[in-house]
């Protein structure tokens, strides 16, 4: 959620930011909103100065054995009318609240303006592209090697879920704990989260009310619960209305989850294969810190991302996402995309994303400044794919496949798959 001292003081500023996302910001509903909350906010401060002097009448009457029913009865008045006001004040506040809940973010300074993918910038390629006459992509080698089945998970569940077996689930696993292991040792501390969460958590990190088509969402008791879009929704609301202490900082998580994803606003995108599919598997990785700390995490964060795809030896492109390509709560991302041999171009594979305060703002994440004058501020939240492994796991096979039909296994993974191919 945006700064409501910033629309208040540079309007200006927040209309060009958002107009360098491409989109439009209705400064008549927020001026309108704006002006009838403070409205409700006078009234009642009227009232209640009319009140206080009211009280004080009516003491002073009792004190000298005066009659003071009539100040008694407008008193009595003056509380019906502030408790009015009372109702009115919270449905203004709910109005001007759920205005903000869709307002995105804005977008960093050192972001490139652009209106789509194309105006994205390559900050840089990393790895040998694999020679090879005729790729297969890695449906067909997963089927004809008996590790991967579409028919039946499609008789289980329908499309967009597959069927990992024997060698196949292997390389899930080990890809998964491989990753777990680096970021382990990089200093983040493992977390296992629900996989189910309320909408609060969802509100907080920005998914909801805007993204609801893109849940799974059950009902529970008198409300619901939604399954995680991803990892990053209950671990950065792990510390939801809390305060944290600056020596806490950076505190760094990272969490293997199953991913549900709807995938609403996808139809006729990538429907055959593991590259969009309704459940799949991602280490994430999220940071909290202070707000001078923050842009320097982003660059640690993506780099260990980045350092999963190098032990693998799959080559890589790292890209800096525009303005207009940019996600909802995000002021700056970078995306890592990997080579695809069959497609004969690279896909994203990670996407890593710093906040600023706007999931904060949202989750009521805080931390209390070393300067014991300093009052309790809000913290900057990032997070980050390291990696999606369903994504990884066609990336190997890709670009590890031999003309014989078998895959290598990358040399940092043999310790974990016990063996050096997959046949």
């Amino acid at each position: 959620m945006l700064d409501l001292q910033l629309l208040r003081q540079d309007l200006d500023a927040v209309v060009r930011g958002l107009g360098n996302r491409g989109l439009s910001f209705d400064r008549d509903t927020f001026e309108r909103l704006e002006q009838s909350r403070k409205r409700v906010i006078q009234e009642a401060e009227t009232l209640k100065a009319e009140r206080n002097k009211v009280s004080e009448e009516v003491g002073r009457l009792k004190r000298e054995k005066q009659d003071a029913e009539h100040l008694i009865l407008q008193q009595r008045e003056v509380g019906e009318k502030l408790k009015a006001l009372e109702h009115a004040e919270k449905e203004a506040e709910t109005a001007f609240r759920d205005f903000l809940a869709l307002v995105p973010n804005l977008p960093h300074e050192s972001v490139p303006v652009g209106k789509d993918e194309h105006a994205n910038t390559e900050i840089k390629r990393w790895g040998t592209l694999p020679t090879l006459d005729k790729p297969l992509d890695h449906t067909e080698l997963g089927t004809r090697l008996g590790i991967l089945d579409f028919d039946r998970a499609a008789k289980l569940s329908g499309a967009r879920f597959s069927v990992l077996k024997g060698l196949g689930a292997k390389l899930e696993r080990s890809l998964a704990t491989f990753m777990l292991d680096r970021q382990i040792a990089a200093g983040y501390t493992e977390v296992i989260p629900p996989y189910l969460v309320n909408a609060e958590s969802l509100y907080g990190t920005g998914q909801l009310p805007k993204f609801e088509q893109d849940l799974f969402k059950m009902p529970h008791g008198e409300s619901s619960l939604y399954l995680i879009p991803t990892a990053e929704v209950p671990v950065t609301n792990l510390y939801r209305d809390e305060v944290l202490s600056a020596d806490q900082l950076p505190l760094r998580h990272c969490a293997l989850t199953p991913c549900f994803r709807s995938e609403a606003g996808s139809y006729g995108k990538d429907t055959k294969g593991l590259v969009r599919q309704h459940q799949f598997h991602k280490v994430e990785l999220v940071s909290f810190c202070a707000p001078e700390e923050a842009e320097a995490e982003l660059e640690r964060l993506t780099g260990h991302a980045e350092a999963i795809l190098e032990a693998l030896e799959l080559p890589y492109r790292k890209v800096l996402l525009c303005t207009g390509d940019m996600g909802f709560s995000s002021q700056k991302t970078y995306d890592l995309e990997v080579w695809l041999p069959s497609q004969n171009t690279y896909r994203e594979i990670s996407s890593c994303s710093w906040f600023g305060d706007f999931q904060a703002r949202r989750a009521n994440l805080k931390y209390k400044p070393a300067d014991p004058k300093a009052k309790a501020a809000f913290l900057h939240t990032l997070n980050g794919s390291g990696l999606a492994v369903g994504r990884t796991w066609l990336a190997v096979l890709e670009n590890y496949q031999q003309p014989d039909g078998s895959v290598r296994i990358p040399a940092a993974l043999q310790p974990y798959m016990g063996c050096a191919e997959i046949r």
